[in-house]
């Protein structure tokens, strides 16, 4: 059985894993309000998808 001959090292595990990290969600602005929100999601703050309500706002 393969066995590590030494410990692997805080640096190298980092460079192993340095595409492992938090990232920014992307945003769009709201064709029909204007107000920032997440591609291919319904709108919070309108309740707009495609051009049509889709969600009841309390507004």
């Amino acid at each position: 059985m393969a066995v590590p001959k030494r410990k692997t090292s805080k640096a190298k595990k980092g460079m192993r894993r340095g595409h492992i990290k938090l990232t920014q969600p992307s945003l769009s602005a709201c064709p029909n309000c204007g107000e920032l929100r997440k591609p291919h999601m319904v709108c919070p703050s309108c309740g707009y998808y495609d051009g049509k309500q889709v969600v009841k706002t309390n507004d």
